[in-house]
């Protein structure tokens, strides 16, 4: 795999760590939450048990990414996986800010 395309699993691995913190967090606490599986897709509410499997795939597969760090220099690595973070939390704050909104 060549360089760019390690960084882009990087950032996605950045991502997916970001995403699977709400839903882990509203299914342990019990709690409904969007997901992909909601009707409407992302807006409507998914049972807390969904939303802890959702969250810990998504943990699952952002961690088994990481290691992909030692295919690339270490330095810009990590910093692709803090944009993917900062990237996909900075986009749910806002899409989730204005679907919790329409509530």
């Amino acid at each position: 795999m060549s360089d760019a395309g390690t960084y882009a699993l990087l950032v996605l691995a950045g991502a997916l760590l970001c995403n699977g913190i709400p839903h882990l967090a509203a299914g342990l606490r019990g709690e409904a939450f969007p997901t992909p599986f909601a009707d409407p897709p992302g807006r409507g509410l998914s049972s807390p048990l969904l939303n802890f499997l959702w969250g810990a795939a998504n943990l699952s597969i952002g961690l088994w990414l990481l290691p992909r760090l030692d295919l690339v220099d270490p330095r810009y690595g990590r910093v692709a996986v803090a944009a993917g973070f900062v990237a996909i939390g900075c986009y749910l704050a806002v899409h989730f800010g204005r679907v919790r909104g329409e509530r």
